[in-house]
């Protein structure tokens, strides 16, 4: 097993600079947490579709496998309260572009 060289402050910064661009949740302060291998994107949940409060929901993980280099995408089951895989990437970029975009709202909920 390889040594995971995530998380770390540079990759984590540029994860926030990145997602500044999202296309929903614009007028919220996501925030990224260092966890095991990678991040989690939590955020206060303003269209009350998750947390009808408004508390703080996942949004997303983000873990990096040393082993073979690719990064794994996962979305937050909110009913089972379970992390699901929605996609694996060879670069951070393509997995950000996705989660910026996410026209089918799996994400930014």
């Amino acid at each position: 097993m390889t040594q995971s060289p995530h998380p770390n402050d540079f990759d984590r910064r540029r994860i926030e600079r990145t997602i500044q661009g999202r296309k929903r949740y614009r007028y919220v302060e996501p925030r990224v947490l260092a966890v095991a291998e990678g991040y989690r994107i939590e955020s206060a949940c303003c269209s009350r579709n998750v947390d009808p409060e408004g508390g703080v929901v996942d949004i997303a993980l983000l873990r990096f496998d040393a082993d073979n280099g690719t990064w794994h995408l996962f979305r937050k089951n909110h009913q089972s309260k379970s992390w699901e895989l929605d996609s694996t990437h060879a670069r951070l970029i393509e997995l950000l572009q996705l989660l910026n975009e996410d026209r089918e709202r799996k994400f930014w909920q």
